[in-house]
């Protein structure tokens, strides 16, 4: 059985989590937390599979501001259930060479003992990506994309 997770430890770690002090979010996360960010590795480093508390906070302290400096992280839906939380929201801040960058995403986070010992998150990652880079994407090989062709034939499952 589970211990549910207050809302003084979701809020506090919310709170690190969008300020990225590593000492307040060293004080919110497992020693054998992993972090799970959804998305292209080749346009955004830091998603991937990071595990352990020292590899989550080189992550958000050195890994993620090679890419972009977070200035914030506004939850609009937060759900708290048992010991897990989920998150609808946007993350904000500027690229290493000063454009903005904004994207929405979704966060699932676990936690055991009120410190996150899983994160989940699901980005935008098309939008993050473009962002990001400066530029529209061209994922067609002469840079039109195909249209797509539909059935009017049902598959039974």
């Amino acid at each position: 059985m589970t211990t549910a997770v207050s809302r003084v430890a979701v809020q506090n770690f919310l709170q690190a989590f969008a300020s990225r002090d590593p000492i307040k979010l060293e004080a919110c996360l497992h020693d054998d937390v992993v972090w799970n960010i959804v998305g292209p590795v080749e346009f955004m480093r830091f998603c991937g599979v990071h595990r352990g508390k020292k590899a989550v906070l080189n992550l958000l302290g050195t890994v993620v501001p090679g890419v972009m400096r977070v200035t914030g992280f506004n939850p609009e839906i937060l759900l708290i259930d048992g010991d897990r939380c989920a998150t609808l929201g946007k993350i904000v801040g500027f690229t290493t060479d000063g454009r903005v960058v904004s994207y929405r995403c979704a966060q699932f986070v676990q936690f055991a003992g009120d410190k996150a010992i899983e994160f989940r998150s699901i980005t935008d990652t098309f939008d993050a990506a473009e962002q990001l880079v400066g530029h529209p994407l061209d994922l067609s090989q002469d840079g039109a994309l195909p249209a797509l062709e539909f059935s009017n034939d049902l598959v039974a499952v």
